[in-house]
């Protein structure tokens, strides 16, 4: 390591202890005005810090995380509304945004691979849309939450896997290839399954509209991810205008014509007759739509195509500003939900996250699959799609409370899940030390 790196790490640590002090002195003293800066300070320094040591380089975004939370806790009002627009309003693109790129990081084969590894991947979806809402459920239930936050707890338990989960795989020597495969499946699966649990176990709760929260889904995960799988066969190699064309048509097709087709089921769903009027915002929707996505993929065939490790360092860390901003949001629109329960809430994170581990990882091996399989379902069960629960939650329930869970169940999924890759990171499976 340079001198120069080595000093900027020492004042970035110093940085982070300095705002953990001054933290302190202030909330000794009872002066308020020095807590928000304070604790800002130290965990985004900190934060920082993780992002320059390789060993601690797998914590970067959990500290963002909390540098983002606690400062929408401290100042809420800067997470509320700019210059008169909602920033809530926001939470489903940036989730459209975080889907895509994790489509972007996927391919057609990881799909046709689950037919190589069908054990695997089915005892995998067998505890994600099965066991784990149940469990969700029973947390809920046996801690007493009020019903819109006990059903953002069984929200998160009927989610897919989330794209994180196959990080953590790669860390702790797992099976990648499996990982993503998973991932994508329960990708597929979730239009029903998520919908199911949610009616079964959450219905008595709060209102559940199944074909609603369907159409959320496709809308929100399925399509963007269907994108997403596109121009990830544009970054291979950059193509002239005829081969480009062929493969942007049906991206633009895909793409501008589901989301108008899911608006339209949407609007019949809650009859909306189909008239002129809303013929007419659908197709200016589809037509708006379309031109973005061309645009886009010229500009992806244009300036990406080809340079894929470019791609794959940007896209990352765009997904994790979202998910950064998405949690400032809803931490200041339930503030006083979160100060409330915040501690409990945690506990029950706990439960269900090391819950799905423990019967993921056991499972697994009761059917005999190596050791680096056991560790991929481990994850896989255990760690859900956490923006995919929040924008339900937004959009489909209707209520920050209910979005509480899945953004303090993921954030949760990112320490532990961290935690235990690099644990297991240094102890390589069996077959590997053989």
């Amino acid at each position: 390591m340079s001198d120069t790196s080595s000093g900027g790490n020492r004042i970035l640590l110093s940085a982070s202890v300095l705002g953990l002090a001054a933290l302190l002195v202030g909330w000794a003293a009872g002066i308020e005005a020095m807590l928000g800066p304070a604790c800002i300070l130290w965990l985004g320094a900190l934060a920082t810090y993780c992002g320059t040591h390789p060993k601690l380089k797998v914590f970067t975004f959990t500290f963002w995380v909390f540098t983002m939370m606690a400062a929408a806790l401290f100042y809420p009002a800067a997470f509320d509304t700019w210059n008169g627009f909602k920033l809530s309003r926001l939470n489903t693109p940036l989730i459209q945004l975080i889907m895509f790129g994790m489509g972007a990081s996927l391919s057609i084969g990881d799909f046709v691979r689950a037919l190589k590894m069908p054990k695997a991947v089915l005892i995998g979806m067998f505890l994600q849309f099965t066991v784990m809402p149940v469990l969700g459920w029973a947390i809920a239930t046996s801690f007493g939450f009020e019903p819109e936050v006990a059903a953002g707890i069984i929200l998160i338990g009927s989610c897919s896997g989330g794209v994180a989960s196959n990080v953590m795989v790669f860390l702790a020597r797992g099976n990648v290839a499996l990982s993503v495969t998973m991932t994508a499946c329960s990708t597929l699966m979730a239009p029903i399954m998520t919908p199911t649990a949610m009616s079964l176990l959450a219905g008595r709760l709060i209102e559940i509209n199944f074909w609603n929260m369907m159409l959320s889904i496709v809308n929100m995960v399925i399509i963007p991810i269907g994108g997403g799988l596109i121009a990830n066969k544009i970054l291979e190699r950059k193509r002239p205008l005829g081969e480009f064309v062929r493969i942007i048509i049906p991206m633009t097709l895909l793409i501008a014509g589901g989301v108008a087709a899911v608006n339209a089921a949407g609007a019949s769903l809650a009859g909306r007759p189909m008239d002129g009027p809303l013929l007419q915002s659908l197709i200016a929707q589809a037509l708006i739509l379309g031109g973005i996505v061309v645009a886009a993929g010229f500009l992806f065939n244009a300036a990406l195509a080809g340079h894929r490790d470019a791609f794959d360092r940007i896209l990352p860390i765009i997904s994790m500003a979202a998910i950064c901003f998405i949690l400032a949001i809803i931490a200041s629109g339930s503030r006083d939900e979160l100060l409330a329960i915040g501690f409990v809430l945690l506990l029950a994170a706990l439960i269900h996250n090391l819950a799905g581990y423990l019967l993921g990882y056991f499972l697994a091996g009761l059917i005999r699959l190596p050791e680096s399989d056991r560790r991929t379902v481990a994850f896989e069960v255990g760690m859900q799609n956490g923006g995919m629960g929040v924008g339900l939650a937004v959009d489909v329930l209707k209520s920050s409370a209910a979005a509480l869970a899945p953004a303090l169940f993921g954030t949760w999924m990112n320490i532990t899940g961290s935690t235990l890759a690099s644990w297991w990171r240094d102890r390589p499976p069996e077959a590997d030390q053989a």
